[in-house]
């Protein structure tokens, strides 16, 4: 699981590296062509059905508890708002002291865009896409609501809460659909990219249910929904059937096999492995664990690498490609920095302020 959120950051990170790339060669007059091996901002389906499994999955020691709506909203406000909102501060004061970095991204802020960002609320920018002050937070808004109806069904046993946010999922979407003009929230919920949620929350309950798939099936699957994905079309007309079902697939793959003891760093893997796979594993899992800061912070890392090589003059030296390669590899200790000394400090302290009676460790894991 963890190597597959490691994939799907890296898959966004590469999106935005591209389009990095492009402006790069564009300054200096070089050609470059993007490659699409993967529809790589399909990265994001990939966490919408990850996201979907792991709080139907984890949330066990919730279901049908007193008290368990608070515990759980308090969790998910702990994990994802304190690094986003450091995220927008930091965006909106670079944008208030060089409103040159928001050209073409929404025009200036104002206070209602602003307080809707903070609060993960859909509102229309003024050039009417609906994004929130920092673009990628765009996927947040879908996460929030997500939980909040999550939450509701807590009360439920896990098989009541799955077939409730399944059918409040599947309302939201034709609600959105039927009504003539319906509001800019209800607009942006209502897309069908929110069922990719459902994908998830359906093989969590597989899971909970017993389903153990063996290596051979699994492999199959992994392999299938690899295909799916590089077959899939760049621009989809309806991305839940062209990446969210292979994002399922793979998703699949990697939580139906059997449990078993996770290999962490530091530990070293049996001998029929050997050495190298256990760093890779603990690469992966390291990376994984850091794939919210990655994908929060990969567009400032990337921005000062680009502005970097070009007042430096190395861009004509490297080329587009070789850039490229540069701009992806520095995100990732960037992130795993963040994710360290900043991520897990800041969700520890608030998650003691909203849950002082909880334990050290949260029932509910990262989504992300």
């Amino acid at each position: 699981m963890q190597g597959l959120r490691a994939l799907a950051a890296l898959m966004v990170v590469v999106h935005h590296a591209q389009n990095e790339a492009a402006i790069l060669a564009a300054r200096t007059g070089t050609e470059f062509v993007p490659r699409h091996g993967l529809p790589w901002p399909a990265g994001v389906d990939i966490f919408f059905v990850i996201s979907g499994f792991i709080i139907v999955h984890a949330a066990g020691p919730l279901y049908g508890r007193p008290g368990a709506r608070g515990r759980f909203v308090a969790h998910r406000i702990a994990r994802l708002v304190p690094l986003y909102w450091l995220v927008t501060g930091l965006y909106l004061a670079l944008g208030l002291a060089m409103p040159a970095l928001l050209s073409g991204e929404g025009g200036a802020p104002d206070l209602a865009r602003s307080l809707a960002s903070f609060l993960f609320w859909p509102m229309a920018r003024p050039d009417g896409a609906v994004l929130p002050l920092y673009g990628l937070g765009w996927t947040l808004n879908y996460e929030m609501a997500f939980y909040a109806l999550f939450a509701v069904g807590l009360g439920l046993s896990r098989r009541g809460a799955v077939a409730w946010l399944v059918g409040a999922l599947a309302l939201v979407v034709l609600a959105g659909r039927w009504l003539p003009a319906p509001p800019v929230p209800l607009a942006f919920w209502s897309d069908p990219i929110v069922l990719e949620f459902a994908l998830g929350a359906g093989l969590g309950l597989l899971r909970a249910e017993g389903l153990r798939l063996p290596a051979p099936a699994r492999a199959a699957l992994a392999a299938s929904g690899l295909f799916g994905l590089a077959a899939a079309p760049t621009e989809p007309a309806l991305r839940l059937l062209a990446w969210g079902l292979p994002a399922a697939v793979l998703v699949a793959a990697a939580v139906l096999g059997r449990d078993r003891p996770e290999i962490r760093p530091g530990e070293r893997a049996d001998t029929a492995r050997g050495d190298w796979t256990a760093y890779a594993l603990a690469a992966a899992e390291r990376l994984g664990d850091a794939s919210y800061a990655l994908y929060l912070l990969h567009p400032f890392v990337l921005r000062a690498v680009r502005e970097g090589l070009l007042r430096t003059g190395l861009v004509p030296l490297l080329g587009p490609w070789e850039s490229l390669v540069l701009m992806v590899a520095l995100t990732l200790p960037a992130a795993l920095l963040a994710h360290h000394f900043v991520e897990r400090p800041l969700t520890r302290l608030v998650r003691r302020r909203l849950d002082p009676a909880g334990t050290r460790k949260s029932v509910v894991t990262p989504g992300r």
